[in-house]
C-alpha cells in the first residue's frame, strides 16, 4: 500500500468526478445517484482509481453532516449535554425529547453516501486487480478489508441510532437498481456486520508507516479488531469482545516497549498496571494536561486507534466543533454541559469527579451561567490539580484558532473499558452468594484493573498506596461493578459521541429503561415527569425515521414511539 503523505493524499487526490457522482443526492432513501457512463467506462482501470475512491470514503465520513450526527445521535439525548448559545431548533427539540420525524437531524443520507462509496470500491476493485499488475492480490485484499470495515462502522452508527435500517451492499450503478428495500432487524444486521468484518479482518493493513498519524487516520487491522470488540459487546458475546480487546491491548504494549527502549528519557508514556497510557503529568513534572494535549490537542496520539484527521491548510475542515462546542472567538457553543457535571468538583463535592481528576478541568469550564465544553476546542492547556478545598484550579488554555480538530472514533481507553464491561457481564450476578467463585472474582478483578488504569491516569495516581479506588468497594454486586464501568466511561468520553449509545446498550441489556432514565433526568429541571414518560419504552431509545425517507420508501414503518395521526395516515 502507498503510505507517503497519506493524509495529504486523502485530502487532495480524490478524483472530483468520482466524488461528485457518488455524493449527489436524489429522492430515494439512500440519496445517491448512479455513477455516470463516463466513469464506468474510463475510470476503474488502475490502482490510483481505487485509491481515489477509497480516500473519498474518508472525506465523506469527515463531512460536517456526518460528524454532527455522530455527536447528536450519540450524545445529545444523554445526561452529558444541554442547551448552549444560539442552538438550532432541531437540536433544541431533541434536547427536550420532542423528537419528530420532520427533524432534519434524523436524516441519514450522509452515512449512506459513505456506504455507497465503500460499496463502489468493493464492486470495482477486483476488476482493477485484473487490469493493473501494480495492484497486487495482497493490496486488493487489504482494500476490501478497509472498505468493508468502514462500511460496517457506518451501519453500526445507523443501527445504534435507528435500530432497524435498510442494508445494501451493492453500489448505485444505474437507474434500474431498486434501493427501496425493507429495513433489517437490529440483531440480524449486527450479525451480518460482524460476519462481514470477520471475513476480512486479518487482511487489513497492520501499519501504513512509522508515524502515528499514518496508522490512525485510516482503517488498520487494529481498528477492525476494535470495531469487532464493540459489536460483540452489543451482541452479548462477551468473551469474543475480550479476545479482540486483548489483541489491541497487546499491540499497544508492544508499541510501548519499542517506544520505551528508543526514547526512554523523553517518552510521556507510563504503565498503569501493565497498561501503557499517556501520562497527565509526565514523570518529573507537577503540571497536568499532557494527556489532553497529546490526545485531543495534537491528535493522532499513541493511544489513538482510528480518528478522522484534519490538517491545517487543507480544504476539508471540521467546522462542527467550532459550531457546536466553541471556537477561538466563541467561548460557549450551541451545546453546553449540565452544571451537575462540573459544579463543586474542585472542592470534592461532585458526584462524578474527584477533585484530583484532571478530566473535569480539561473537558469543561464555567461560562456565565452555563458550563462550556472545552474538549477539542482547546488546543493546549496546563494546570495544577486540586488537592485541597477552595477555589477551582487556574487552567491556562490556548484555544484552537482553526477548524482542524480531529474527531476520534476509537482510542485505547475505549478498548480497556469495553473489556471491563465484558468481564463484568461474564462474571454474572454475585448478589446473594455467600462467596463469589474464583472465576467470578477473576473476571471482576480484570474488569477493575482496566477501570483502575484509566482512573489512575486521570487522577495522577502512580502508586497503589495513594489509591482511593478500592476493589472491595465495588465487588459486592454486578450492578455496582457495572455502574463503576459506566461512570468511568462517562468521565473518560465526555462529548465524544458515545454516552447515549452506552445508555442504549445498558437499557437493552436490562430490558428496562429505568437506570437510563434516572441518569438522563439529572440534567432536567423542568417537565421531568413528562420526559420520564417519554423515555419509558424501549422504542424511545431510538430515533424516528426521517419523513422524507418514509415518503420515499414504502417498506419503512415509523418507530412506534413516534407514530402520530400523520404517520398513521401515510401508512
Amino acid at each position: 500500500m502507498k503510505t507517503k503523505n497519506i493524509i495529504r493524499t486523502i485530502r487532495t487526490a480524490t478524483l472530483a468526478v468520482a466524488v461528485s457522482a457518488m455524493a449527489t443526492s436524489c429522492d430515494d432513501f439512500l440519496s445517491i445517484e448512479p455513477l455516470s457512463d463516463i466513469v464506468l467506462e474510463k475510470f476503474w482501470t488502475n490502482e490510483a482509481d481505487v485509491t481515489s475512491v477509497m480516500n473519498a470514503c474518508y472525506t465523506q465520513l469527515e463531512s460536517a453532516d456526518c460528524i454532527q450526527r455522530m455527536i447528536v445521535w450519540g450524545e445529545l439525548r444523554s445526561d452529558n449535554m444541554t442547551t448552549g448559545s444560539g442552538i438550532s431548533n432541531d437540536m433544541n427539540q431533541i434536547l427536550k425529547e420532542n423528537l419528530l420525524e420532520t427533524n432534519n437531524l434524523t436524516d441519514w443520507q450522509s452515512f449512506y453516501k459513505v456506504i455507497n462509496s465503500c460499496n463502489t470500491v468493493l464492486h470495482y476493485a477486483p476488476s482493477v486487480n485484473e487490469l493493473d499488475p501494480n495492484f497486487t492480490d495482497s493490496e486488493l485484499k487489504a482494500t476490501i478489508a478497509e472498505a468493508t470495515t468502514l462500511r460496517a462502522l457506518c451501519y453500526f452508527y445507523l443501527i445504534r441510532t435507528f435500530r432497524d435500517v435498510p442494508y445494501v451492499t451493492t453500489p448505485s450503478i444505474d437507474d434500474t437498481q431498486n434501493y427501496r428495500v425493507a429495513p433489517i432487524k437490529f440483531d440480524a444486521l449486527l450479525d451480518s456486520l460482524i460476519a462481514s468484518v470477520e471475513l476480512v479482518k486479518d487482511d487489513a493493513v497492520r501499519s501504513y508507516g512509522e508515524d502515528a498519524i499514518e496508522n490512525t487516520a485510516k482503517i488498520t487491522r487494529w481498528a477492525a479488531y476494535t470495531l469487532l470488540a464493540d459489536m460483540y459487546l452489543w451482541k452479548g458475546e462477551y468473551q469474543r469482545c475480550i479476545d479482540y480487546c486483548d489483541l489491541v491491548i497487546k499491540e499497544k504494549q508492544r508499541q510501548y516497549e519499542i517506544e520505551h527502549e528508543e526514547n526512554a528519557t523523553t517518552t510521556t508514556l507510563e504503565l498503569y498496571g501493565d497498561i501503557p497510557l499517556i501520562a497527565e503529568s509526565p514523570s518529573g513534572t507537577t503540571v497536568s494536561g499532557n494527556t489532553y494535549n497529546e490526545i485531543f490537542g495534537t491528535g493522532n496520539s499513541f493511544e489513538s486507534i482510528f480518528e478522522l484527521t484534519f490538517m491545517n491548510n487543507q480544504t476539508v475542515t471540521n467546522s462542527t466543533i467550532s459550531s457546536l462546542y466553541g471556537s477561538s472567538s466563541v467561548t460557549e457553543g450551541r451545546i453546553t454541559a449540565p452544571t451537575y457535571l462540573f459544579s463543586e468538583a474542585y472542592s470534592g463535592n461532585n458526584k462524578y469527579f474527584s477533585k484530583t481528576d484532571c478530566r473535569y478541568l480539561e473537558n469543561m469550564a464555567e461560562s456565565s451561567s452555563r458550563v462550556a465544553i472545552q474538549k477539542y476546542v482547546i488546543e493546549e492547556l496546563s494546570f495544577r490539580p486540586s488537592t485541597t478545598s477552595g477555589g477551582a484550579p487556574r487552567v491556562t488554555t490556548t484555544r484552537r484558532n482553526t477548524n482542524y480538530a480531529n474527531w476520534i472514533i476509537y482510542r485505547l481507553s475505549d478498548v480497556l473499558l469495553m473489556k471491563a464491561e465484558a468481564e463484568v457481564e461474564l462474571a454474572g450476578n454475585v448478589e446473594g452468594l455467600a462467596e463469589m467463585t474464583e472465576e467470578q472474582d477473576n473476571h471482576y478483578r480484570r474488569a477493575f484493573a482496566c477501570v483502575s488504569a484509566v482512573w489512575k491516569r486521570a487522577n495522577n495516581k502512580r502508586t497503589a498506596t495513594t489509591d482511593t479506588l478500592i476493589y472491595d468497594d465495588y465487588a459486592n454486586s454486578r450492578i455496582t461493578m457495572e455502574d463503576l464501568v459506566f461512570d468511568e466511561r462517562q468521565r473518560e468520553f465526555l462529548f465524544e459521541g458515545k454516552r447515549w449509545y452506552d445508555l442504549v446498550r445498558l437499557s437493552r441489556r436490562d430490558n428496562s429503561n429505568t437506570r437510563m432514565v434516572s441518569k438522563v433526568l439529572s440534567k432536567f429541571e423542568q417537565n421531568v415527569a413528562a420526559i420520564r414518560i417519554k423515555l419509558a419504552s424501549q422504542d424511545a431509545l431510538f430515533f424516528p425515521y426521517y419523513k422524507n425517507e418514509l415518503d420515499a420508501n414504502p417498506y419503512l414503518e415509523q418507530n412506534a414511539a413516534y407514530v402520530t395521526d400523520d404517520t398513521s395516515a401515510r401508512q
